[in-house]
């Protein structure tokens, strides 16, 4: 597993072109390898403050966004959430899925529900968010 790691940090930072900056990206990129939970940019900037400023935070979270490596969308308060995408390009992002906040706890997460996106005459969707929320399984019990 740790190999496989390896081998996904190597070729994204290949792809990216950025191979002056791998300390952050890599630090950025171990962040998202926790639990499959959101992180919103403010807890990022937070946890990340003595290693790197939040311009770069921002700077690398586009560029891994722009990559198809993450996907964002805004939480309850408006502030932006990223999490790992899943077989996203830099050509398409495929991940069309709702998010569910917990009103509790706050922890936000990637709902594996299936989404259908109607169709309107005349108009073209570009970006669709959902966010649900409630209480999770967590604080449910």
């Amino acid at each position: 597993m740790i190999l496989f790691f390896l081998a996904l940090h190597l070729r994204y930072i290949c792809v990216m072109g950025i191979l002056r900056k791998t300390k952050s990206v890599k630090i950025l990129l171990d962040e998202f390898e926790k639990p499959a939970t959101a992180i919103s940019a403010i807890t990022l900037i937070e946890r990340l403050h003595l290693k790197m400023n939040k311009t770069t935070i921002y700077r690398v979270l586009e560029k891994l966004e722009d990559d198809g490596f993450l996907h964002s969308f805004l939480g309850k308060n408006g502030h932006k959430w990223y999490a790992k995408c899943n077989g996203c390009s830099s050509a398409a992002h495929h991940d069309v899925h709702p998010h569910f906040q917990c009103s509790d706890c706050g922890k936000v997460e990637c709902l594996s529900t299936d989404i259908l996106i109607p169709t309107i005459p005349n108009r073209t969707v570009d970006v669709s968010q959902i966010l649900l929320q409630g209480t999770c399984e967590e604080c449910f019990i």
